[in-house]
């Protein structure tokens, strides 16, 4: 028997409900997600790294679809987890998200942003978002010096060992 996720065409996600195994393969991949993502904003300046090939792209619609992260990047310091998921703003990440079907990979696939960008990954620092929402957030924070802290308290200690 294949298993559901090895076969996709056979795949009904109507009939899955939630599987363990799928929810297991979830879970590793966006464990390894974020600690690949830590070990970038830790290793390298934030302010070096690019995400994608479409970042211009990506941070000129965020801030199209969301002025006030253009008025104040500092919005995305420190997430409000509530205010972020609120109805209204549900709808508004609905439809950046998906702007990004056809050109982000895995654009809608779930993996943990750090609710305070001055602290590394843990479960009360991290929420789930999409990966399109994540990429814009990080993409912002890494351009406005919001990820130096991290970056500078992993440098600092390195020296220290």
């Amino acid at each position: 028997m294949a298993h559901p996720i090895e076969n996709l065409n056979e795949f009904n996600p109507e009939e899955a409900g939630n599987m363990q195994e799928i929810e297991m393969q979830f879970a590793v991949k966006t464990v390894e997600h974020l600690e690949a993502y830590e070990k970038l904003i830790t290793g390298i300046p934030p302010s070096k790294i690019k995400l994608t090939s479409m970042d211009d792209d990506i941070v000129a619609d965020l801030y199209t679809r969301f002025p006030e992260y253009k008025e104040n990047p500092g919005l995305l310091l420190h997430i409000n987890e509530d205010e972020f998921k609120s109805p209204a703003n549900k709808v508004r990440w609905r439809e950046f998200i998906q702007g990004y079907q056809e050109s982000l990979t895995e654009y809608n696939f779930g993996t943990l942003v750090r609710k305070d960008a001055d602290r590394g990954y843990s479960e009360e620092n991290s929420m789930l978002v999409t990966r399109a929402q994540f990429v814009a957030i990080e993409i912002v924070r890494n351009r406005n010096g919001l990820n130096d802290k991290v970056y500078e308290d992993a440098q600092a200690a390195k020296a220290k060992k």
